[in-house]
């Protein structure tokens, strides 16, 4: 047995507690180089110096990252860490994949740069390979630079093509943040108390765990007691009815422009909605003259399994869908993906985008597809991900501290709670199982309302031994905290 110390942040305590012996993490035959970078030391003085307070440490000992590859990432002490976050959902084939690292260096050996003003093979190669993925008459394609700028692109054509003004999106949303897009997000973490343009609405969140009426979701897990609707879901039609009392009461007539909607929320906590509800909410909202708008920043590219889309898994087809993070595996793009006729309201003014569909961006994206379509990615997501569902339930039913496991594919969450009630766990306690999950070599995301949700939205490449060396360490972690507060 060892000592371990787990510093603290809100109140500065150090707790001192014997851990049991560290799980072993899977062998991998890959050695990274050498680090000849700036001191741990020196990274400490320039983020306190020259990088905003607003940019936080998510771990009382932050990491210095090295490398990575594939699923795995590599401090500057050699150190090896399973990547379960993929840098906030991004990575989405594997770091530096060799297939997209060799795309982009023959690209960049090409032609770097030239925008989208001029003619370059690259951008109409990826477009007419990215709208083979999309359904219906979705092949209209803007390329831009990230979730943010794509979800304000999204709004500004909605507005066009209706005439309408007002936009709704669900409460414990995000959708990206900008001056503008900071009324579209409804995570009060992400607000600043700063006035936002008029016209954005947040109607009721339908979680079936936290909501007023529950419900049943498309995942393997169920909340204990939920209802087990062969269709859609009983609740949906009550969820459905606060979107519709919103539009009757506070949305003037003929304002509607679009509901935005995640096919499963992800900074909140990978958040699932009553089987049923985005179907009638968006027929509700072609009702009042508006559109729907997919938001598949995280939940796209094959990674919940079943589909490529997340959208595809309610049956539902979107006017414009938004993408990002996982498109290009960490390189910097997004996209924007409408109907001819929508994006024909946008003709009357000039539109270019300086980096947005640049020849670097075009063979990376054709590289992420071709990629998952080789390596038969989404599919793993579908395999290992009910795996990875199957060992969390298990282990939720050991420890009760896990109120709720949920999500589909390779997008899941977990809940840490008082067991016995819904109450969120301290963020203290939840930062220690966090911080010691690092500590033996699983890095992973957080999210949710009180920061209680642990986050595994990994490299879509994780296999079962990955699955099992999660588990074992969550296990650890878990006795180790209990053990502490005993």
């Amino acid at each position: 047995m060892v000592d371990k110390v787990v510093k603290l942040s809100c109140n500065n305590l150090v707790r001192r507690y014997a851990t049991a012996p560290v799980p072993a993490i899977p062998k991998s035959d890959f050695i990274p180089k050498q680090y000849t970078g700036p001191s741990y030391q020196k990274t400490e003085h320039v983020k306190s110096e020259h990088l905003p307070p607003a940019v936080y440490n998510i771990y009382q000992r932050p990491l210095l990252l090295h490398q990575g590859r594939m699923q795995w990432l590599y401090d500057h002490e050699g150190k090896q860490y399973l990547d379960l976050f993929g840098g906030i959902v991004t990575v989405s084939v594997g770091h530096c994949h060799p297939k997209v690292v060799g795309a982009l260096q023959d690209q960049i050996n090409t032609l770097w740069h030239c925008t989208n003003i001029y003619r370059h093979p690259k951008i109409y190669e990826y477009v007419e390979q990215l709208v083979s993925k999309l359904p219906g008459d979705l092949k209209v394609v803007y390329l831009v630079n990230s979730g943010t700028e794509a979800n304000d692109l999204a709004t500004l054509l909605a507005k066009a093509y209706t005439g309408n003004l007002d936009v709704v999106s669900l409460q414990s949303s995000y959708h990206g943040y900008s001056s503008a897009l900071m009324g579209l997000t409804a995570t009060q973490s992400y607000r600043m108390k700063l006035p936002v343009p008029p016209g954005f609405y947040h109607t009721m969140l339908p979680d079936p765990y936290r909501g007023i009426w529950g419900g049943c979701r498309d995942s393997l897990s169920q909340v204990p007691g939920a209802c087990a609707c062969p269709g859609d879901c009983v609740t949906a039609d009550k969820y459905v009815n606060q979107l519709n009392e919103l539009l009757e009461n506070s949305i003037p007539k003929g304002r509607l422009a679009a509901l935005f909607a995640e096919s499963i929320q992800g900074v909140n906590g990978t958040v699932q909605f009553p089987k049923g509800y985005l179907k009638k909410a968006h027929q509700l909202v072609k009702k009042y003259g508006g559109l729907y708008v997919a938001d598949e920043v995280q939940t796209g590219f094959g990674r919940t399994g079943d589909a490529f889309w997340g959208f595809q898994n309610h049956g539902v087809l979107p006017d414009i869908v938004t993408m990002a993070k996982g498109i290009g595996n960490g390189f910097p793009m997004a996209a924007v993906v409408t109907t001819k006729e929508i994006a024909a309201a946008h003709a009357g003014t000039t539109y270019f985008n300086t980096f947005g569909g640049n020849p670097m961006a075009g063979a990376v994206g054709q590289a992420v597809l071709d990629v998952i379509e080789e390596e038969e990615l989404q599919n793993n997501c579908k395999v290992t991900g009910k795996y990875f569902i199957e060992q969390l339930m298990q282990l939720q039913k050991i420890h009760p501290v896990i109120g709720d496991v949920r999500g589909k594919g390779l997008m899941l969450g977990f809940e840490f709670v008082v067991p016995g009630t819904k109450e969120p766990l301290a963020v203290t306690d939840v930062n220690a199982i966090h911080e010691d999950m690092k500590d033996m070599g699983v890095l992973i995301g957080r999210g949710g309302r009180w920061s209680n949700v642990m986050r595994i939205k990994p490299p879509m490449c994780i296999n079962r031994q990955d699955v099992d060396f999660t588990v074992s360490v969550l296990d650890q972690a878990i006795k180790n905290y209990l053990r502490n507060k005993k």
